[in-house]
């Protein structure tokens, strides 16, 4: 590996090199169960049931309520985009990593059980998106520490298959919360107390649900995993010194290890194209393909079955052939899969004598969709891990979220700038399939910046100056 030097900087060493050269089963399960339960927040909350709600007709109006989720989410990411670098570099010097895991998980699980008191009516909406908004930044928060806990409890050997494994435990919790919630609250099989309608009671225990699922399972990590050391020469810092600090640091990444940045940028590009897969993925289902809100989320449990195999499998591969292949891969099995929906849309087609609907399409491809996703969210969190400098993920993975906040109104202004344009072209109702051409063109640039990119064994690491 190469190294570099500068005045006053920390030593040229990963935190994953430097790490134990031995994993602990028992705390890799621990670690992983913060992301199967993570799922209650990221699909429940946010994506399929509690935002549905919250932009309901019961709030004043679908288009008001989604401008205003829509806005407080957009407030959301600023702060995320500021704070995340600076909360995981002090987490990281002052030896509190897991101590901030457990603050921000625990922040997230009681604004989530607060969303219970969010009825359904105009006068609670700005209390629903408040939650939902405050949720996400601590969700973010916690996800810097989380992350940067994969250098601890992983080897140079195992990184890969490690971080596949976290994603892979994620996504399989969202279908076992999903499936949960659909049977209880949704579409209840029995008649209890929690199936009650009356001013949403189902919906708002949904939210109960979803924190105590989220808060048992974040539990054994915090008791496996150890606390990270307090840095030896670590001085404290006043929170605005903590920018300077973060500026300079920016500042000697570039000069030591320049591919590192150039791997921020472009991974947040196309994790923006990511992300709008599953963003928009449930809206193009009912949009375009017709489906109904149960078929919805039968879509979202099967895909995220798909993408869990997809991301132990690509955690596998990461480990013998390297991240930047697996993403490069991802990616190219995305635009593949996401250009057959485009052209083929939801018109009826007859191959080889057999019928070929549109709902067929969407299954099938929206499913290899789901498929590339997994092994390019954890290949791209496995890449950063192993260019982290020692005692640094928690900054690195900081300014992983605040990259991928910078960017992240590329896929959403893409998707509608693509249905804009071809809304006078096409006929009614067919427009909104032409979406997906921005979120294409979102991964495609991605993996255009991403090309040129050093893999992590042939960069340097880069040499940063002591806080």
């Amino acid at each position: 590996m190469n190294s570099a030097s500068a005045p006053g900087a920390t030593q040229s060493s990963s935190e994953l090199e430097s790490g134990t050269q031995a994993t602990s089963k028992g705390r890799i399960l621990a670690w992983a169960s913060w992301d199967w339960g993570s799922a209650a927040f990221n699909a429940v909350m946010t994506t399929f049931v509690f935002t549905v709600y919250l932009t309901s007709n019961a709030f004043g109006g679908e288009d008001r309520a989604s401008a205003v989720l829509g806005g407080a989410l957009a407030v959301a990411g600023l702060a995320i985009a500021l704070l995340a670098p600076v909360t995981g570099q002090r987490s990281d010097a002052g030896g509190r990593r897991k101590l901030w895991l457990g603050v921000n998980t625990a922040a997230v699980a009681i604004l989530t059980a607060l969303c219970f008191f969010v009825f359904p009516q105009p006068e609670f909406l700005l209390l629903g998106v408040t939650l939902i908004a405050l949720g996400n930044v601590f969700f973010e928060f916690a996800g810097v520490n989380y992350n940067a806990m994969l250098a601890q409890i992983s080897t140079p050997r195992n990184i890969g298959k490690v971080s596949g494994l976290g994603w892979g435990a994620g996504y399989l919790g969202g279908i076992v919360a999903l499936l949960i919630v659909l049977q209880l609250f949704v579409q209840p099989r029995f008649d209890w107390f929690g199936a009650s309608t009356q001013d949403s009671l189902n919906i708002r225990l949904v939210a109960v649900f979803s924190a105590l699922w989220f808060f048992i399972f974040a539990l054994p990590v915090l008791f496996a995993v150890p606390e990270l050391p307090r840095a030896a020469q670590a001085r404290r810092l006043g929170f605005l010194a903590s920018y300077g600090l973060l500026v300079r640091r920016i500042k000697a990444i570039y000069a030591t290890s320049p591919h590192t940045i150039y791997f921020l940028l472009a991974s947040a590009v196309f994790r923006d194209g990511l992300a709008a897969v599953f963003t928009f993925g449930g809206i193009i289902a009912a949009g375009t393909f017709g489906f109904e809100l149960s078929q919805v989320i039968f879509f979202a449990i099967f895909g995220n079955v798909v993408a869990a195999v997809g991301a132990v499998i690509g955690g596998f591969l990461d480990d013998r052939i390297g991240p930047k292949r697996v993403i490069i891969g991802s990616l190219a099995g995305l635009l593949v899969a996401g250009t057959v929906i485009l052209v083929l849309g939801n018109g009826d087609y007859v191959f080889l004598g057999m019928a070929w609907a549109g709902s067929t399409t969407f299954w099938v491809f929206g499913l290899f969709l789901c498929l590339f996703v997994g092994p390019a969210q954890s290949s791209s969190r496995a890449y950063l891990a192993r260019l982290a400098p020692h005692g640094e993920s928690g900054e690195l993975f900081g300014l992983y979220a605040t990259t991928g906040r910078a960017v992240s109104f590329l896929a959403p202004a893409l998707f509608t700038l693509s249905i804009a344009l071809a809304t006078p072209f096409v006929a009614p109702g067919e427009a909104q399939r032409w979406g997906i051409l921005g979120i294409m063109v979102v991964l495609l640039t991605g993996l255009l910046v991403l090309l040129p990119v050093k893999s992590p064994d042939k960069a340097p690491i880069a040499v940063v100056p002591a806080a």
